[in-house]
C-alpha cells in the first residue's frame, strides 16, 4: 500500500489483507491483490502513486493509470520499488544507444515510461488485444530522427535548407513508388510487417498490384471495417486505422502531447478555414503508420463546405517530431483542411496532413457533397501520415 502512495492506518491495511486473501492461506498473491485493487478503485481508490516510478497519478483516470503503470512495470524504471532494477537485453540495448546520442541533444532518452521526446521507443496500447505493443521501426531510423528533430545540429539543418531537402526526397520517393519496378518491394514490406496487416481484408489479390503505391492505397472488402453505430449520427467514428490520441481541448493536447511552440487551432486550420467556435475545441489525432490501411473516412455525417490547401514542409509525423518543442509539425506541414457542416456537432474540421515521403493527399469528395459517417473520403500515398479532426468546444 505504501508503494501505491496509500497512507492507510495499520488496522485498515490488515482488513484489506483479509479481504484480498480469498482462499484464507495467509498469503496474498498477485491475482488476489489485483482483484482487490480493481474492486476498490471503483469505490475508494487505493492507488494514488505509480509503484515503479513514484509519480503522482493525479486525478483518477482508469485507462491512463493502467497504461502508465503497464509501461512502468514493462521496463522497470524510476526508483524500481517493485522491479528490482532488472532490464531485458533489448531494454539495455535501447539504453546504451540513446545514452550514446545524448551529447548532441537537448533532451535525454531512457528506457521505461517517458513520453514524447524523452521516450526511447514508441509504445501503443492495442485496444483489441488490451496490450501495450512496441511500434515496428528500425533503430537506425529512430536515431536519425532524433538527430534531426532533437539535436543541436539537426535544428541548425532544419533552418538551413533541410525543409526543401525533405520535400525533394518525398517527391522522388513518390515517383519511385509509382514505378512498375516498385512492385518488387511489396513482398519485403509484407514480411517486415507480418501479423500487422490483415491480408483477408484486402479487396484485390496482392499479385494484381502493378506498383507499390497501388498496394499502399489498397481498398478493402465491403464490410471489412464495420462502422460503429452507423445509424446514429450523434456518435462520431474513427477517421482512419491509426494510433489515436483524443483531447478535450487544445490546452490539454499541448500539455500532454503536442510540444511545438507555435501550435494553435488557427495555425493548424489557416485563416480561411478557422472559426472562433473551433478555437479551443476538442481534437482527435489519428496517426497512420506505414503498415496501416491508408484510406481515410468521414467521421461524421454532413455537408462538405470547403477544401483549403495549405502548402508547407514535409516533416515526419512521428511522435519524435510532434513531441519536440523545437519543431511545429502540425502547423508547418503541407495539409488540406476540409470543413464539414453537421446537425449534431456543428462545424467539424477534417485536416489531412502530409509527412516525409507522403507528398500526395487525395480527396474523393468535392465541395457541396453530402457525406455519411464511414464514407471513404480520400487517401495518402506512400508513407505514414496524420488526420486531425477538430470539434467545436460545446461538443
Amino acid at each position: 500500500m505504501k508503494a501505491f502512495g496509500n497512507k492507510l492506518a495499520v488496522a485498515k491495511i490488515e482488513e484489506l489483507f483479509r479481504q484480498a486473501d480469498t482462499n484464507s492461506d495467509g498469503i496474498v498473491d498477485i491475482d488476489e491483490l489485483a482483484a482487490l485493487l480493481a474492486a476498490q478503485q471503483e469505490e475508494e481508490p487505493l492507488i494514488s502513486n505509480c509503484p515503479v516510478c513514484g509519480e503522482d497519478l493525479g486525478k483518477y483516470d482508469n485507462i491512463n493509470d493502467m497504461i502508465h503503470m503497464t509501461l512502468c512495470f514493462d521496463e522497470g524504471t524510476g526508483n524500481q520499488i517493485m522491479t528490482g532494477g532488472f532490464l531485458t537485453d533489448k531494454q539495455a540495448s535501447y539504453g546504451w544507444m540513446f545514452k550514446l546520442s545524448e551529447w548532441a541533444h537537448f533532451s535525454t532518452y531512457d528506457v521505461g515510461l517517458h513520453s514524447g521526446s524523452t521516450a526511447s521507443h514508441i509504445l501503443v496500447f492495442d485496444r483489441r488485444t488490451k496490450r501495450i505493443v512496441e511500434e515496428v521501426i528500425d533503430g537506425k531510423i529512430v536515431l536519425s530522427m532524433r538527430a534531426l528533430y532533437q539535436s543541436k545540429v539537426g535544428l541548425t539543418l532544419i533552418n538551413t535548407g533541410v525543409k526543401d531537402l525533405l520535400k525533394n526526397l518525398s517527391e522522388k520517393q513518390g515517383k519511385k513508388m509509382n514505378s512498375l519496378e516498385s512492385a518488387k518491394d511489396i513482398p519485403k514490406f509484407l514480411e517486415l510487417f507480418k501479423d500487422q496487416i490483415n491480408m483477408d481484408e484486402i479487396k484485390d489479390p496482392v499479385e494484381s498490384f502493378k506498383t507499390f503505391n497501388e498496394f499502399f492505397i489498397r481498398g478493402l472488402k465491403p464490410g471489412a471495417k464495420p462502422i460503429a453505430h452507423g445509424d446514429q449520427n450523434s456518435i462520431a467514428t474513427c477517421a482512419a486505422d491509426s494510433r489515436l490520441m483524443a483531447f478535450s481541448s487544445v490546452d490539454e493536447s499541448t500539455r500532454l502531447w503536442i510540444k511545438g511552440r507555435k501550435f494553435s487551432i488557427e495555425g493548424l486550420l489557416g485563416t480561411s478555414a478557422h472559426s472562433n467556435a473551433l478555437s479551443n475545441g476538442s481534437l482527435v489525432i489519428f496517426r497512420l503508420a506505414p503498415q496501416d490501411y491508408h484510406r481515410f473516412h468521414v467521421p461524421v455525417s454532413g455537408t462538405v463546405e470547403k477544401f483549403v490547401e495549405i502548402p508547407g514542409c514535409l516533416y515526419t509525423v512521428n511522435p519524435i517530431a510532434v513531441n519536440s518543442k523545437y519543431c511545429n509539425v502540425f502547423t508547418e506541414n503541407k495539409r488540406v483542411v476540409s470543413m464539414i457542416s453537421t446537425s449534431e456537432f456543428g462545424k467539424v474540421a477534417f485536416v489531412a496532413i502530409g509527412a516525409t515521403m507522403v507528398g500526395s493527399i487525395t480527396f474523393l469528395k468535392k465541395e457541396g457533397d453530402y457525406v455519411r459517417k464511414g464514407d471513404e473520403f480520400g487517401y495518402f500515398s506512400f508513407g505514414g501520415s496524420t488526420v486531425i479532426c477538430v470539434f467545436e468546444k460545446v461538443c
